[in-house]
């Protein structure tokens, strides 16, 4: 099986807050792209919520993010997963991104928000306990995952749900 590498966080040094997901899809890793799954609600559910395009290119969607103080990571620097459902990534072959050294960059990181259960297990099983106490205070919230494989919302609930990041 392929170890799948993650991409580096979209994220200005003055972002307050951190929206994390697990590990990019196999259509996101292809494309290089976050969210890059054409299915995923991610970016319309963004875009809805800070009046930009969810077609437009990927950098002027990251640009967006950027205005807005909004981070974009995922939990995991790498695993084994064959697929892309979080489901089937192998426990033993995760390694954790570097928060470390990401919130030493990014002071002002005041809130983590998870795309789903997978982001919030993985981080308060492999992140969180290494971090320093203040850091480990942060305050989380787990949002509806944005993927298309969880299709028990409808759009416009999840939207709803993820309206908090802009509020």
């Amino acid at each position: 099986m392929t170890l799948l590498r993650g991409f580096p966080p979209i994220a200005r040094s003055d972002a307050t807050r951190l929206v994390l997901g697990s590990m990019p899809s196999e259509t996101s890793l292809a494309k290089g792209e976050y969210y890059g799954h054409p299915r995923n609600a991610f970016w319309p559910i963004l875009g809805a919520l800070l009046g930009f395009d969810p077609g437009a290119p990927y950098a002027e969607r990251c640009e967006a993010l950027h205005r807005a103080r909004i981070a974009l990571w995922d939990v995991l620097a790498c695993c084994e997963r064959p697929g892309s459902l979080d489901a089937d990534i192998v426990a033993s072959s995760i390694v954790p991104n570097d928060f470390g050294t990401f919130f030493a960059a990014h002071p002002q990181i005041r809130v983590l928000y998870f795309n789903g259960s997978t982001a919030e297990n993985a981080f308060r099983r492999h992140v969180r306990p290494r971090l320093p106490e203040p850091l480990r205070a942060l305050p989380t919230l787990r949002l509806p995952s944005t993927s298309p494989a969880h299709a028990g919302r409808s759009f416009e609930a999840k939207r709803a749900a993820w309206s908090c990041l802009v509020e």
